[in-house]
């Protein structure tokens, strides 16, 4: 399961403690995972908010789900 915002759609990392959406403020619902799971050679980086950033694609650029 994965926490998501209501609003931004912004998604918390898993050690996140927040009732709220560090980014916008909007509410906080669960979800389960829309992306299957990823090997764990990459694991993801999560910004100073606790916000999970997009994975990137070796060669540059982001890998933005369908």
């Amino acid at each position: 399961m994965e926490r998501i915002c209501t609003q931004c759609h912004a998604v918390l990392g898993e050690k996140t403690a927040a009732d709220w959406c560090p980014a916008c403020g909007g509410a906080l619902v669960e979800r389960e995972n829309r992306i299957p799971d990823v090997p764990k050679a990459t694991p993801s980086e999560v910004d100073h908010r606790g916000i999970v950033l997009p994975r990137r694609h070796a060669l540059g650029g982001i890998i933005t789900p369908q």
